[in-house]
């Protein structure tokens, strides 16, 4: 959990003071050498840089084609943000889902060491569900916050379990899994208790042949306890459907998962609780106070002065339109949301997305950051408070 003196956040949010937001365009469509960007991810460095992570399509909105993975660091909260930097380009082929966390605890490495997450893939999502395509993961790491970055490792065997040997010999795997996604967002690291270091990322994938209901989903997870040595899955989600997903650490050695139903049956986000640090799952179901159009959503925990856990939740708060991109407040551990703050809402959409992905992050001493999609995912916007 992000251990944190957040005295501005509990007076703003749970006294009901008001205060302006901080916005800065981080990405914008046409700029840099790409026709739009998507998928953000953020993370808050030791040194308080933050580093903005997303994919840079170069030809347009597609979800699979030319897509790099890029990156912008500010050393100010936020304010301005630095050059482009493309971490992965994958030729003319895919590289997406950024999921980056810091690692704090590798002795080697006091200053903290970058874990970069992503995947790849060779075809268009219904090809690969139906077996015409390959979905891999990948990591890549920096030892210096992110100035330089090793030479990308293929995890797939460990983290994924496909039956494609036409595409790696290796992958011979019953279970039969088709397409994979990282979170998208942020990974974390539990901070505390039996599985302090551990490393999680949440992820998805499709089982079998393609259903038209998108049953064949179910939203997953793996992590790491020797700093990316080896890697080791979770249990599935047991409701069909669950999708992109995104945990954060509880107390009690315990965790929480958010997770997107792409069904779309049920308007509402999954959420499902770990007692054993993500390995399997001991409760999941439809939260009626978080409503979602199928979509993405970002959470995170952090104590307050007093040693209590908060869980800070963002997504799309409209059951049909990517819109009203919303903030919410847990002091129950996830089990209501009572508090909120309106980030961003146009009235009156007739179509389109005003608000898409969005992704949450702790910085400063006191400060909470949210980097999301606008304006039908023409700009990356980072707004602080």
């Amino acid at each position: 959990m992000q251990v944190r003196f957040v005295v501005f956040l509990l007076l703003f949010f749970f006294i009901g003071l008001t205060a302006k937001a901080q916005e800065t365009i981080v990405y914008k469509g046409g700029q840099e050498g790409h026709a739009i960007y998507r998928i953000p991810a953020i993370i808050s460095l030791p040194n308080q840089d933050l580093l903005a992570f997303a994919e840079g399509r170069v030809n347009g909105t597609d979800d699979f084609g030319d897509i790099n993975l890029v990156m912008k660091r500010s050393a100010d909260g936020g304010e301005t943000w630095s050059e482009i930097q493309t971490l992965v380009d994958y030729d003319s082929l895919q590289a997406g889902n950024p999921a980056p966390v810091v690692d704090l605890f590798d002795s080697q490495y006091p200053e903290g060491v970058i874990y970069l997450f992503y995947n790849t893939g060779n075809n268009h999502e219904y090809e690969v569900r139906t077996g015409n395509g390959i979905r891999e993961v990948w990591m890549i790491k920096s030892l210096d916050l992110g100035k330089t970055w090793e030479k990308p490792v293929n995890i797939t065997t460990q983290t994924h379990r496909p039956n494609q040997p036409e595409f790696n010999p290796n992958y011979k795997f019953k279970e039969d899994w088709r397409h994979y996604a990282n979170t998208p967002g942020h990974a974390f690291q539990f901070k505390e208790g039996k599985f302090r270091g551990r490393i999680f990322v949440a992820a998805n994938h499709s089982k079998g042949g393609p259903e038209q209901d998108w049953s064949d989903y179910q939203a997953h997870g793996f992590y790491t306890d020797d700093h990316g040595e080896s890697f080791h899955l979770s249990e599935s989600i047991s409701i069909p459907g669950s999708n992109e997903s995104i945990a954060a650490e509880l107390p009690d050695n315990r965790m929480i998962m958010s997770i997107r139903n792409q069904k779309g049956d049920i308007r509402q986000r999954i959420i499902a609780f770990s007692e054993d640090g993500g390995k399997s799952w001991s409760e999941e179901y439809f939260d009626e106070n978080l409503t979602d159009p199928v979509c993405q959503s970002s959470i995170l925990s952090f104590r307050d002065r007093e040693g209590k856990t908060i869980l800070i939740h963002s997504n799309n708060d409209h059951p049909t339109q990517r819109n009203n991109l919303t903030i919410k407040f847990s002091k129950d551990l996830g089990r209501t949301w009572k508090e909120n703050i309106l980030v961003e809402s146009k009235k009156n959409l007739e179509s389109g997305s005003w608000t898409g992905y969005s992704d949450l992050v702790f910085f400063g001493q006191s400060k909470l950051g949210i980097l999301y999609e606008r304006d039908n995912y023409g700009e990356i916007i980072f707004k602080s408070y």
